[in-house]
């Protein structure tokens, strides 16, 4: 169930996430949807595994150790998979970036935010494969 006041916290979470620095455990693109999902309804996925990885390989060891497959299936198990038609601001978008794989962002009307190594990019909601609920 969203909080109350999600839309506020949202806005709030995005400006401040985009201002930092990218890092794995920190501020990477799970991290980021995470967080996201924070702010929209107060649960937080990511919160056994925030600032314990400093790759992406560490990363996926540790989500293995606790039986997920990657990142993705950590959200999948959180959260309600829909379909990207309809997802509403504040969902969970899994894209599949080219260059590094399936990863998460967050949809905001007709696009996807989404935080990389070049900080904050914006997609079309078209880069959407599957869309979770928040």
């Amino acid at each position: 169930m969203r909080l109350w006041n999600w839309k506020s916290r949202l806005a709030t979470y995005i400006v401040r996430g985009a201002s930092e620095p990218y890092r794995f455990g920190q501020n990477d693109c799970a991290i980021f949807a995470s967080g996201a999902v924070k702010a929209v309804c107060g649960k937080d996925p990511m919160a056994p595994y925030r600032g314990k990885y400093r790759t992406k390989s560490q990363g996926l060891i540790l989500v293995g150790k606790d039986g997920f497959a990657d990142h993705i299936a950590v959200f999948k198990a959180a959260l309600d998979e829909i379909a990207p038609a309809f997802a509403a601001p504040g969902d969970v978008a899994i894209i599949d970036d080219p260059f590094a794989g399936p990863s998460l962002g967050v949809v905001q009307g007709e696009f996807v935010y989404a935080l990389g190594p070049s900080g904050l990019g914006i997609a079309p909601r078209s880069t959407m494969t599957r869309a979770l609920r928040t």
